[in-house]
Formats: structure tokens, sequence, C-alpha cells
């Protein structure tokens, strides 16, 4: 009880309305707990309103705008003119219906909304302070779900030149220069999309390649399209320091010891994201930590403290909105009572890149380490029939596999759609599927999911569609 004011009683409570937070929350209330659902900001969190769904939704649109103004499909001119203004209105509206869509979902399911921020006071017990009062809530489980925020460097802070990804989604016009620090999947994603759109843009990044957490292999489609919309690309590169005016903001930075400028409109850092993890009052409780702000956890997403469980950004493992919503799936579940763990066998990546890149599974390296001998199909775009009539055939599926058993273990793709190919890898692997269980199943013709049953005949040494030496 605190001094001058009553506390209530709470079952559950879930810190952080974003794809972890709000989906806990629904799966909670499913089986049978009455929570409570705190954000600060709003439903849906980063990923729908700051994140992947804006991005995607601008991403759309530049795909749309190049394939009009540059008249990509042979045998078919047109010219296009460009209105950013109702392009952003547009995004806006697509990201005012999926919140409002979580919204009544959460309504529906009947979780209590509390706009403010919280903080723990007690194991048990959380202090909520709102724009104009607080207030304590004692409760039996707490799932910690605050997610991420985008990392700003100390020697170039955020200024009105000098961006987060989050103000880069959000401009009112093109801009006619970008200086993108970060070559990893949002730098490269924003950076393509502004490209598109006409921008002049640079990305600078610290390692020997862009996205640097890919295979290199899978990374070079994406360079060549860089360079054919005139992106100039720095790696071995670290960033020093900005000097700003009025009108336009320098970058100093230095490749390989040597030093460069470069001017523009803005500067976008895309540099990593931070975990939410500071001002929760954590250490007041004896949280145990994880490097680098993370809190640990165990299979069942439990902290040391078993009534407290945390997902998402703020755990070890991928920033990945479909990792935190599956960590929430399962420390609800947990919560109500049943036997849940995590498997992150299955946890695709996507780069919305073009090409698209879509990875399931184990690496071909990794793969090579796990198991004494390993099987590789590759399939590529430009003999598939769909790709073909798509004007759309650059790209490869290369599958990994056990050669022992047959067992798939890994799968990349990139090329057009791979976003939505890596779906039924991921579910096979899931499945413990092997090469001979995708080869005999029957794929509809024409569809690029056809790549799929060929690159395992081609792991399997029986290629129809490619003739392999």
């Amino acid at each position: 009880m605190v001094v001058g004011e009553l506390t209530e009683e709470v079952d559950v409570v879930i810190i952080g309305g974003g794809p972890g937070g709000y989906v806990a929350a629904i799966r909670a209330a499913q089986l049978g707990r009455q929570v409570t659902l705190i954000d600060k900001a709003e439903v849906g969190g980063v990923c729908l309103n700051r994140g992947c769904i804006p991005s995607k939704a601008l991403i759309s649109a530049a795909d749309r705008y190049e394939a009009a103004h540059e008249s990509l499909f042979p045998g078919i001119s047109t010219t296009a003119s460009l209105d950013f203004s109702e392009v952003q209105k547009w995004k806006q509206s697509v990201v005012d219906k999926m919140t409002g869509g979580v919204k009544t979902l959460l309504k529906g399911n009947k979780v209590t909304v509390i706009s403010g921020e919280a903080f723990f006071v007690k194991p048990d017990e959380i202090r909520v302070m709102t724009e104009v009062e607080g207030h304590n809530y004692h409760f039996e489980d707490c799932i910690i779900a605050t997610g991420s925020r985008p990392i700003e460097l100390k020697s170039i802070p955020n200024s009105d030149r000098v961006l987060s990804s989050t103000e880069a989604l959000s401009l009112s016009e093109v801009p006619k220069s970008l200086i993108v620090i970060g070559g990893g999947y949002i730098g490269i994603e924003l950076g393509q999309t502004y490209a598109k759109l006409g921008t002049k843009v640079t990305i600078v990044e610290g390692t020997s390649s862009i996205l640097p957490t890919f295979e290199a292999q899978l990374s070079r489609l994406v360079l060549r399209n860089l360079k054919k919309y005139n992106v100039d690309i720095f790696t071995d590169a670290l960033a020093q320091s900005v000097k700003e005016t009025k009108d336009d903001v320098t970058l100093t930075f230095t490749v390989r010891g040597e030093e460069k400028t470069v001017t523009a409109d803005y500067v976008l850092v895309t540099v990593g994201r931070r975990p939410n993890t500071d001002e929760l009052g954590l250490e007041t409780i004896g949280i145990q930590m994880a490097e680098k702000g993370l809190i640990a956890v165990d299979a069942q997403c439990k902290t040391n403290l078993d009534h407290i469980y945390a997902i998402g950004d703020i755990v070890p493992g991928p920033a990945l909105a479909h990792k935190a919503s599956y960590e929430g799936k399962v420390a609800a579940e947990v919560i109500a009572g049943q036997h849940s763990i995590v498997d992150y066998r299955c946890v695709p990546a996507v780069v919305f890149s073009d090409p698209e890149i879509a990875v399931v599974g184990l690496t071909e390296e990794e793969a090579k380490q796990a198991y004494k001998e390993v099987v590789i199909g590759r399939f590529p775009y430009a003999a598939n029939g769909r790709a073909t009539a798509l004007n759309a055939d650059a790209g490869y599926v290369k599958l990994m596999a056990d050669k022992e058993s047959g067992l798939l273990v890994g799968a990349q793709v990139i090329g057009h759609e791979a976003s939505n190919l890596i779906a039924e890898l991921g579910l096979a692997i899931e499945m413990s599927a092997t090469l001979e269980d995708i080869a005999l199943t029957i794929h509809a013709h024409p569809t690029l999911g056809e790549m799929v049953m060929e690159a395992s005949e081609v792991a399997l040494g029986l290629p129809i569609h490619v003739l392999v030496k």
C-alpha cells in the first residue's frame, strides 16, 4: 500500500504495446487471464507506427514510382509525377488502419489499455505516470515488452539535419541528397527507397560490405541495383563528425585512414538500436541483465524472477517484430499454465531491398559446422517461367540440407517476392522436412514457388530445368 493513495490489484500487466506486447496481451486474455496493457506512446509500437509498416508503405510507393517513371517493362512507355505529400498521407492512412485494428482487437479481447510510463517500485508492483498523475498497480504476473530505440552517435547527435529512421520516414519532401550512416537492412531499405524517388544517396558503412550480417553473395545483387540508382557506397568507413548549416550538412569520415567529406540535405543514422531497459527500475527489483542492456531470460521468456517475463528487442536475439510476437505468445501461454518454450530454429529475416533478401535456418557456413556433410541446392530465377514472365529473373533460391538424412536445415532466397517465398521454407524446417519431402510436393505451374521444389531437386542430384555439371 502506498501512503496517501490506493494501489490497484491487477492480474497480468504487460509493459509495452508493440508487436510483442499487444500479441502477448491478446493471447493471455484468450487463455483466461485479466490483462492490463501499459504503453507510454501508442499501441502497435515502433513497428506499426514508426518502423515496419510505414517503411514498407514508402518502399511500395517508391517501387510503383520507379516502374512508372523508368518504364521498366518491355514495350510499355509511361510517364509519372510524384506528389510526396500525398504519398505521406497515404502512408499515414496505412498506419492508422493497422493501429486502429490493433485497438479493436484489444478491446474485443477485453484488454484494459492504459497510456502512461511504467517503472517498477517492487518486484510485484509498478507505478504508472500519466500526463496528470501517477498510480500504482500490484500484479500477479508481468511481461516486459518495451522494445528499442535508434542508437544516437555521440559524435553525430540528432538535429534538424541529422535524422534517425523515425524522422526519415516523415520527411515532408523528397530530399535532393541524403547520406546514410550504416549499411545494414534499415539503411539499405531507406537509402534505396529515396534513391528510387530521385534522391542522390551516399552510404557510409563501417564494415567491409553492405548488409554485413548476410552472406556476401546475397548482397551482390542489391549492391548492383544500388549502383544502378547512382548510389555512392563507402565501406570500411568510419563517420567522424558533421558540420551543419541552415541549408545542408557535411559529414567527415575516414575510409581506411583516408579522410573524406560529403555534403547533403540530410544525414540518416542507422547504426543499430538500443533496448529500452534503462528507465524501468529493473535494478530496484534485482532483474538479472545480459550484455548491452538486454534482459536475461530462459527458454520460457522468464527472467530470474519467476513471475516477470521479457520479450522482443530487450532480450538476446535478433530485433525482429515477428520474433517479439512469437515470444509474446510463449510468455502468455506459460503464464496461463501451459508448457510452451521458444524454438528459434525457424526465425526468418527479410530485407525489403531491391531485390528482396529472405533467409531462415542455418547459413551455409553454419550448416557445414553443424553437420558432417552438407548438400546445397541452388535454382536461379532466370530458369523459372513465372519470374521470366514478370520480367523479374534476377536472383535464386538456395537450400542447405544434411546429406546423410536429407533434412532441410537452412534456406536463402534473393529475388522478387523473396519475403513471401521464405514462409514455405520456414515451415519445412519447422516440420523437419527432407529434400525429398519438398521435391515430392507438387507446386503449381507457373509460379515462383516452383523454385523451392526445383532447388530441392538440384540438391538431390535430379534437376529438371537446369544443367548441373
